[in-house]
């Protein structure tokens, strides 16, 4: 409840609970989440609006073997009652397959540590077509002065692969004095490589496009939408057939 107060407090109108699950440790099963309104049963209104804040579901798998990778792939009811899904790949090879085969809406950037692998064009490419965003952490980079090394290190390196696309960066907060506002985050984005406007699109609109990703995937396949073209204005010259024209001439 603190940290929803210092969310709304700040600017942000949509905040999610994130449920991670890390197969390393013991092993776990995907379990219903927790409706929000169970948890606050009033939700405060965004600072200078007249709504309430949005609170979103998110369940985060941190996959380290391929056989992990199954239960993504599997029709689990459970798993369609959450409203965006991460994935937090520790090998090459599994940050290749969530890039590539995986039905997710967030890859996670490792920021802790160095990672052990290097980026490759091909598998974020094909992610960014997909529609899948990239996530980076910016609370461990407040945390230590060593993990903030590495956040740096780890977000240039993905920068000169994506230049920039499909990034979003999020707190991961557990406390509220860990909380930034939005335009500090868009700044802490400059220094991990991203231009003015990719800084301000990874705390706005690309957490939009990454939550109605979400929304498709568990709605539908695709969407398909028409747009009317422009007739184009054929000039008098061309309505005249070719043999009038040659005798005009």
């Amino acid at each position: 409840q603190s940290i929803l107060t210092v969310c709304f407090s700040v600017g942000y109108s949509a905040v999610a609970l994130n449920h991670v699950i890390d197969f390393k440790e013991k092993k776990q099963e995907i379990i219903k989440p927790v409706s929000p309104s169970e948890l606050f049963p009033s939700l405060p209104i965004v600072q200078g609006t007249s709504k309430r804040i949005k609170v979103l579901t998110r369940l985060t798998l941190v996959v380290s073997d391929p056989s992990h990778c199954n239960l993504l792939r599997s029709t689990s009811a459970n798993i369609r009652l959450y409203d965006i899904i991460a994935v937090f790949p520790k090998t090459e090879k599994l940050f290749h397959i969530a890039c590539t085969t995986l039905d997710v809406d967030l890859v996670c950037i490792n920021v802790t540590e160095k990672l052990p692998f290097y980026f490759r064009r091909p598998p974020v490419n094909m992610a960014i077509d997909r529609g899948i965003y990239f996530e980076l952490l910016y609370t461990p980079a407040i945390k230590d002065s060593t993990m903030r090394r590495y956040t740096i290190s780890n977000a240039i390196s993905l920068m000169q692969i994506c230049k920039g696309k499909n990034i979003v960066i999020s707190s991961a907060a557990e406390r509220p004095l860990e909380l930034r506002g939005p335009y500090d985050v868009a700044n802490l984005g400059l220094l991990f490589g991203l231009s003015e406007g990719e800084a301000k699109a990874a705390v706005s609109t690309n957490c939009r496009a990454a939550m109605l990703h979400g929304e498709t995937r568990k709605s539908a396949c695709g969407v398909v939408y028409t747009v009317k073209k422009p007739r184009q204005v054929e000039e008098e010259e061309t309505a005249v057939p070719a043999c009038k024209k040659a005798k005009t001439q």
